[in-house]
């Protein structure tokens, strides 16, 4: 009863703010995977023009996500009567007061279905970009249309859609009923997509950002590794062209845009080696990208550092396996894995295809082994998911300095004491 009470309050502040603050934009961000690189992206290219409010972090829950859209701070004692009515007295005055931004950007994550459905009680958004549907929380949702009919209803209730033509696949299109929808994407088929011209580690991609506002093609660069990491790019650079930007604009935002931690990011590792950071968490989809991404880059040798997808339920054997069938023993020098489940599906599918396969419990054994095998001038991939796995630990054995820590996915204090405690059962 607590909770509903407090939800209800927090979802009448929301809607009393857009009242009173009618010019205010709302984008919000929905989809399986890359739902923070889209929102990063999104605010990069729009603060070029816009004052933008965004949560960096994951405040994207039924509770937390009106304090985010608000720009009001999440109370540390949830079970506080005292730290809610300060929280209450915050979004009074945060209503009153003048507009202090432009645009809200805000995510919206779905663990169960009803999940997004609950948003659109409150939530009218100006733009909704739907990232992905990719297997997710496959012990709520079952099947694939059911996560696909979660993730689009974001669009339902928004005025406009832009949609990742990409990496949601057509038979999807009959969850809509949002008829003002546009796409966005690396293919020809995408309304809104970029053209290749060029590709570099040290300086991205350069090519050319084709919109139908625009009556010739703007030269763009990107600065991000892997083609499914563009997407989010030309999402972002669409919501920025239908909120009014001009082609400079967009692309010196574009330009702006750098790689979210965790998510592919350049790393220097020892011997001059190059570390892809992949580790933030992996799905189905992210995990094949970032193996493509792999593949792509030219290296004396190549190493996988793959950690076991969660939350796939019964579909985990069968998507890990998958992935296992992708490792090219002339491609990859090592496959490593690290967790119960890759090694239990994805290691013995890398085997059989003639793979140098190591499988560890724990990052740290992994890192050290990585450590041990890497040549000078290899590329080493990181990817891995979050509870129970922390590839993040294992990179941080081959990174060139210690200072490169901070760049790593979870590093505070009270993750660095979360993960002391989980290896700690290994010793």
């Amino acid at each position: 009863m607590f909770r509903k009470i407090i939800k209800n309050k927090l979802q009448k502040y929301v809607r009393k703010y857009f009242i009173a603050h009618p010019e205010v934009k709302l984008v919000i961000v929905a989809g399986s995977v890359g739902k923070t690189s889209t929102k990063v992206a999104t605010a990069t290219i729009l603060s070029s023009k816009y004052r933008v409010r965004l949560h960096e972090g994951n405040h994207n829950t039924d509770m937390s996500a009106p304090l985010a859209i608000l720009g009001v701070g999440y109370p540390l004692d949830v079970r506080s009567v005292v730290s809610w009515l300060k929280v209450f007295s915050a979004a009074r005055k945060r209503i009153k007061r003048p507009a202090d931004v432009d645009v809200i950007i805000q995510e919206l994550g779905a663990d169960h279905p009803g999940d997004i459905q609950g948003f659109a009680e409150y939530l009218n958004p100006d733009i909704a970009i739907i990232t992905a549907v990719t297997a997710e929380h496959m012990e709520h949702f079952g099947d694939m249309a059911a996560v696909a009919k979660e993730e689009l209803e974001a669009a339902n209730f928004s005025k406009m859609a832009v949609i990742n033509r990409d990496d949601i696949e057509g038979k999807y299109a009959n969850y809509l009923t949002n008829a003002n929808v546009t796409t966005y994407g690396t293919s020809g088929i995408a309304e809104y997509r970029f053209e290749e011209e060029n590709f570099t580690l040290e300086n991205g991609y350069q090519g050319n950002l084709i919109a139908p506002e625009f009556d010739t093609a703007v030269d763009v660069q990107v600065n991000v590794v892997g083609e499914h990491n563009i997407r989010p790019v030309i999402g972002a650079a669409a919501v920025g062209v239908k909120l009014g930007m001009s082609k400079d604009e967009i692309a010196r935002g574009m330009a702006d845009v750098l790689p979210v931690a965790g998510r592919m990011n350049l790393l220097p590792g020892v011997q001059g080696t190059t570390i892809i950071d992949d580790t933030y968490n992996s799905s189905p989809l992210a995990a094949q990208c970032a193996i493509q991404t792999l593949y792509k880059l030219q290296a004396p040798q190549r190493i996988l550092i793959m950690g076991s997808m969660n939350e796939l339920g019964p579909v985990s054997a069968v998507e890990h396996e998958k992935l296992g069938k992708m490792c090219d023993p002339n491609a990859i020098a090592w496959v490593i894995t690290v967790g119960d489940e890759a090694e239990r599906y994805f290691a013995p599918a890398a085997k059989s295809n003639g793979c140098q396969v190591q499988s560890f419990k724990t990052s740290l054994e992994a890192g050290a082994f990585a450590h041990k095998v890497l040549e000078e001038g290899a590329i080493i991939l990181g990817k891995g998911s979050e509870t129970g796995i922390y590839v993040e630990e294992a990179l941080k054995i081959i990174l060139r300095t210690t200072a490169e820590q901070d760049n790593l996915v979870r590093q505070s204090d009270a993750w660095k004491a979360e993960k002391n405690k989980f290896f700690s059962k290994f010793a």
